[in-house]
């Protein structure tokens, strides 16, 4: 059985992206910053001076791999989920909702990350999820919980689910963790916001 302990908060920071000296900070309302984007028990955690994600290939659930750097120019939502989570059964249905709703310059990938591969599909199937590209890592090799063990992944676990932003450029802008309507009026106005910062390039 797998072990569900939460990881410590402060090794989002310290591993995420191999930043150590990144910045994360609350979004903040105003030029300075994107605008507001919260749930009840969690907000939208800004990034600064995470470096872009490298390639690295995600085995889709359906087949091939998927590459998040071959999204650069759109807005990427990266969600990691499990089929243990009983948040992700609530927000895998808005993901999916988005996902149909194909915005031209938004991308949303869900990843699972649990070890026991034959879970997933029937979970999927039963979510009736139908339009969200759908990765699968179970030897960790895109995002960690706890200490890396000198293993540089692209992303850090700290809560399941947790949902990453990636800007146009391909580098991660914030994070936010446990589930949110991302098919809110807020929601569009973080995802605009960051389209928007690609737009002049």
């Amino acid at each position: 059985m797998t072990s569900h302990r939460r990881p410590n908060r402060r090794t989002v920071v310290a591993g995420m992206m191999g930043a150590a000296a990144s910045l994360a900070r609350p979004a903040r309302t105003g030029a300075g910053g994107p605008p507001p984007f919260a749930t009840v028990r969690h907000q939208f955690t800004e990034v600064r001076g995470a470096r872009p994600v490298p390639a690295v290939p995600i085995p889709r659930l359906g087949g091939g791999a998927l590459d998040l750097a071959s999204f650069r120019g759109k807005v990427v939502l990266v969600n990691f989920w499990a089929t243990w989570c009983p948040a992700c059964r609530t927000e895998l249905p808005i993901l999916d909702r988005i996902a149909g709703e194909g915005r031209a310059d938004l991308a949303v990938v869900a990843v699972a990350t649990d070890r026991d591969r034959p879970l997933v599909a029937p979970f999927v199937k039963k979510l009736k999820l139908r339009h969200l590209a759908i990765g699968f890592d179970p030897g960790r090799l895109v995002a960690r919980a706890g200490a890396s063990d000198g293993i540089d992944t692209p992303f850090a676990l700290y809560g399941m689910p947790i949902s990453f932003v990636l800007g146009v450029t391909g580098q991660v802008e914030g994070y936010i963790t446990g589930e949110a309507d991302w098919l809110s009026i807020e929601a569009g106005r973080l995802f605009d916001y960051y389209a928007s910062a690609g737009a002049g390039d």
